[in-house]
């Protein structure tokens, strides 16, 4: 199984080409929900790690998908210039799956 990055940063990209993993930058919500579709019919794709700033682009649909898809898994990243809330990105998923508020 191999890893896929979808990317609105250049360098993000191109570090994660220097350790091995294939990636394509995006800046518009249209092209990260196409590129994002397409991979996620690959069958060689384990897992697609996207940058928070697509992430927020569109929670709702990274959202579902989390809680309905087994494979590939989506993982958010953080990238150079911004803050990650990935903790309570989390919380947000746990508390959606079973119905009480962390």
């Amino acid at each position: 199984m191999k890893f896929f990055l979808i990317s609105d940063n250049t360098d993000t990209l191109i570090g994660l080409q220097l350790v091995g993993i294939e990636g394509v930058i995006v800046h518009q919500r249209n092209e990260f929900l196409k590129v994002l579709r397409e991979k996620m019919k690959d069958e060689a794709i384990g897992i697609i790690l996207v940058t928070t700033k697509l992430v927020d682009m569109c929670p709702d649909i990274i959202s579902e998908i989390k809680l309905k898809q087994t494979k590939p898994l989506i993982t958010e990243i953080p990238d150079r210039h911004g803050e990650s809330k990935i903790g309570e990105t989390i919380d947000g998923y746990v508390s959606d799956a079973i119905g009480i508020k962390l």
